[in-house]
């Protein structure tokens, strides 16, 4: 995929997250644990999420982080929008100021429908999905060691 360290962590940590009740609160520093990702950058990446709606955070005794809201309502793209914006999914592939179907680039017809085949995935792949598909794959790996 096209993203950063930074979008990567943040996806398998609220991954990790959604696969608990939802209002589980959680440390930071135990989802990078968990995750094998640096806790202090974790940090930083869950104060982006909170500014973006997507978690909640409290401070004190029983404090922590959570899901703002419904898992099945926030998507890959949602993610990707708060840590690394989408400018990738609408700009010129190769960088040019104007570029449309009128006036394409040189790789305009085949970056087309491959930037809207990533947007579809990403607008429709939610949080809710990914934890299912990590629990499934954690129990094949658990069968296939037995």
């Amino acid at each position: 995929m096209l993203h950063s360290s930074a979008c990567e962590y943040a996806i398998r940590a609220l991954t990790h997250m959604a696969g608990s009740p939802v209002g589980t609160r959680m440390l930071a520093r135990d989802v990078a644990a968990h995750e094998r990702v640096p806790g202090p950058f974790l940090g930083k990446i869950f104060q982006t999420l909170v500014r973006a709606d997507i978690l909640t955070s409290s401070k004190g005794p029983g404090g922590g982080f959570s899901i703002a809201r419904d898992p099945s309502t926030i998507t890959l793209f949602d993610i990707y929008q708060a840590i690394d914006g989408t400018t990738y999914l609408e700009g010129c592939a190769v960088g040019l100021a104007r570029c449309s179907d009128e006036t394409p680039c040189p790789l305009h017809e085949r970056w087309k429908p491959l930037r809207e085949r990533i947007r579809a995935y990403l607008q429709t792949t939610t949080l809710t999905d990914m934890a299912e598909a990590t629990r499934k794959k954690r129990e094949l790996l658990a069968r296939d060691t037995h």
